[in-house]
């Protein structure tokens, strides 16, 4: 059977969040977040290791803005804005995908919401692009797609198409990803690589099953768990903001976790800030109590 998202991420540990593939070094074992403390609305935990982007990207200071969280004139290119809250999405599936195990958490996308909870949309702020796994692997990140192979999979048609659909209607409301902040090295795709390699690198930090695992909340087909229960483990595991989505006729089937983020610098480069606030849309559509079903095989 194959192998768990922790266990195959543990030899893989921080691989995308720190440097594209064709740069790697030795890594250290995944770990989950630890040493979470709460302040002024925004949730400060361990930080994800820095990811160095291939060339172009803007140098950004360590100290900048946060985004959302800013009242004056900002480097555009180092300053996430106006989709400043950025949500990374999770799916728990009904069927174990090809590949995957009955473990598995897979990737929805990254998205950047504006700062009020509502969202744009195909805007047109970096390039489209409909050929993913061909721009990846032009820049030598053939693991990289193996990896989403895995991880980032579509429910009905091909990934690929998911992942141009991810791409083309999310980060190209973007603002740093758009070709001018890479300068004169800018060659088209490199924002393909950032996007992906640093909403993969989030994602991986983010092993939704061994969160719920370790709270005792494992799949079931006859008990039901408190929503409240799900959402205070999971937000204690990421140190932030987390929306819960249900299927089914009662909504009581978890489907997907949203974990909410700020930035701090530009998507390329800066910091994931967990996000605690409240805004618009912040609340799931789930029953107070819910099933957590075990997937099924095809």
């Amino acid at each position: 059977m194959p192998t768990s998202l922790r266990a195959a991420l543990a030899y893989a540990s921080n691989l995308f969040s720190q440097t594209p593939l064709a740069n790697l070094g030795p890594q250290p074992p995944h770990q989950a977040p630890i040493g979470a403390s709460h302040d002024g609305g925004i949730y400060e935990q361990s930080p994800i290791a820095p990811y160095e982007p291939l060339t172009g990207a803007p140098s950004c200071p360590v100290n900048g803005p946060v985004s959302c969280h800013n009242n004056s004139a900002a480097d555009a290119c180092c300053f996430v804005h106006p989709g400043g809250r950025l949500l990374l999405t999770q799916f728990w599936d009904e069927k174990v995908h090809v590949g995957g195990s009955e473990e598995d958490w897979t990737v929805h996308g990254l998205w950047p919401d504006l700062c009020d909870g509502s969202f744009d949309q195909f805007c047109g702020m970096a390039p489209r692009f409909e050929n993913i796994t061909e721009v990846l692997e032009h820049y030598d990140q053939g693991e990289l797609v193996e990896f989403m192979n895995r991880y980032w999979v579509a429910n009905y048609g091909t990934n690929d198409h998911l992942w141009a659909h991810e791409y083309n209607k999310h980060a190209t409301c973007i603002n740093t990803l758009a070709p001018s902040c890479y300068g004169e090295n800018y060659t088209p795709g490199l924002e393909v690589v950032d996007y992906f390699t640093r909403a993969f690198g989030l994602f991986k930090t983010l092993d939704t099953y061994w969160a719920l695992a370790n709270a005792g909340i494992e799949p079931d087909y006859k008990q039901m768990f408190p929503l409240a229960k799900i959402q205070a483990t999971l937000e204690a595991f990421s140190g932030g903001r987390v929306i819960l989505k249900c299927s089914g006729r009662h909504h009581n089937v978890l489907h997907e976790a949203w974990y909410v983020y700020f930035v701090q610098g530009s998507l390329q480069s800066g910091d994931f800030v967990p996000a605690r606030d409240s805004f618009k849309g912040d609340q799931g559509n789930c029953a107070a109590t819910v099933r957590y079903l075990p997937k099924r095989h095809k």
